[in-house]
Parts: structure tokens; sequence; C-alpha cells
């Protein structure tokens, strides 16, 4: 277009018979169209911001509220039930133990039980045999075979057999002899006769001497005591020789070595009880 070519007149109509609107500036109906445009937007904005917010509110209140309340949980518990078959709740019938009631407050505990105190310990079965009571020896004692209870210890022609005893007074005071403490260790015992002899072993066979005095015969006439049982029974062992006990062999009374054997044990065990005579 040319420069030179003027602008149509303001007061006058264009061809097409539209004549502009000189009673407001340019532009103005843009302006409020998109004032309009940004209102709306704002508005849809605020709108959608509380509606989200009043559903996140809701759902956070229902997830803290139980779905189902069981009357029986105690302490105020909130019980989820499996529902049974036929469509009815059975409160606790998924738990296999009762649910412990809650404690309210620390005060309400209550406090612990004091330890018991140990039992006392079970007296042994059988006595110790340094400490085992002793029989009666004021009128004597004899001694009786565990496995020959018929037969008792007598001196008869010097030697000590076992022996059954009749009702003569002289065999019942062959029978008969008085404990004394050991010649040698007063916790071990002798044995002395009628007639003032002590038993002593003699070539590992029991026999009846006078006390000569020495060594030898206080440790000869010594055995030591071990008793197996409540009853009485016991065992003689020589102090001079560790290890033998006085053992009936062919009714023969004499040392013998430990044997690991019944008939040994049998025949090594012995009854101390009320003098014969």
């Amino acid at each position: 277009m040319s420069e030179s070519k003027s602008r149509p007149p303001q007061d006058r109509p264009w061809e097409s018979g539209w004549a502009p609107d000189t009673t407001r500036a340019p532009g103005t109906r843009r302006l409020w169209l998109a004032g309009t445009l940004a209102l709306a937007t704002i508005t849809a904005c605020v709108t959608a911001i509380t509606v989200m917010d009043n559903e996140s509110g809701e759902r956070e209140s229902r997830a803290a509220e139980p779905t189902t309340l069981s009357s029986s949980a105690p302490g105020g518990l909130i019980s989820f039930a499996t529902p049974s078959e036929d469509g009815t709740e059975k409160p606790g019938e998924d738990r296999t133990e009762p649910s412990p009631t809650p404690t309210t407050s620390a005060s309400s505990a209550s406090p612990s039980p004091k330890p018991e105190k140990k039992a006392p310990k079970p007296p042994k079965a059988s006595p110790d045999p340094s400490k085992h009571p002793k029989p009666p020896s004021s009128h004597g004692i004899s001694i009786r075979s565990v496995n020959f209870p018929d037969r008792y210890w007598r001196v008869r022609d010097g030697y000590v057999r076992l022996d059954q005893i009749g009702s003569g007074p002289e065999q019942r005071e062959d029978a008969t002899f008085q404990r004394v403490a050991g010649l040698a260790d007063s916790s071990c015992y002798s044995f002395t006769t009628a007639d003032g002899r002590y038993l002593r072993h003699r070539s590992f066979v029991l026999v009846a001497n006078t006390n000569d005095g020495s060594s030898l015969f206080r440790k000869d006439a010594t055995f030591c005591p071990h008793y197996w049982s409540a009853s009485g029974t016991l065992t003689l062992e020589s102090i001079n020789y560790p290890g033998r006990f006085l053992r009936h062999r062919n009714f023969q009374l004499r040392l013998d070595p430990y044997e690991n054997s019944h008939l040994y044990h049998a025949d090594t065990s012995f009854q101390m009880v009320s003098g014969l005579d």
C-alpha cells in the first residue's frame, strides 16, 4: 500500500457498512475476556483444592474408626473378628488364648512375688560310716554272717570260724566278744574274747591271741569298718593290709584281697548284734 494513500475517515463507515466504535479504547473486550477467563480458572482451582481437602479428611477419619467393635473384647481392646460361615461374627473365635486385660496404670500393677526359699535337702539314704550308730556293747556283741544268717563268729581251738550256735552256754560265750577302740587306730575296731584275748590275723587267718604289746600285734588286731546300709551291714578291712577284708571261706575267717564279685561281697558282709551269752 502506498504511503501516500490516505486513511479512511473515522466518522465514515467502511465499505462493509461497519463503522468502528469510537466510544471505548481499542482492545478492551480482549482484556475483559482474559480477566474473566483468569478469574474462572482461579475459582475452579480453589474449588478443586477445597473438595480434595474435604475428601482427604473424611478418609482419615474413617481409617481411624474401627470397622467392627467387639463387645467381648476386655479392657476396651478392638477386636477384628473373622466372619463365620453363616455370616455372624463370633467374638474371640479366632484367638487360641485369651487376650490379657491391659493395665490401666503402673500403680495398679501387682507386685512380683517374692522368691520362695529353697526346699531342704532330703537326708541321705544311708548314714555315713563314721557316724553310723554303734550297737550296744555293754553285754558284748556277736557277729553274724549275712549270707548264712544262722551262723556266727566263734572261737574254736584258737581259730575264728563261722559256726551254728547251740543252746549250750560255752558255745554262746565263745561267740560273744567285746568291741573296743582299735589298738592301732581308735577310729577302727578291735575285738576281745571273754578270757581277754584279741582277735588278730596271722598269715591272713583270724585267730585269738594274747596281746604281746608289739606294734605288729596292734596292727594285726585292728580292723576298720565300712557300713553299707542302715541295717548295720558292714565289712572289716585290715589296717596294715589295705584292700584285704575279713571273709569266711569254708566257714573259716581270713583276710582276702578285694574281688568285684557277688560271692565276695556276700562272704565279707556281717552284722553286729547283741551278744549271745
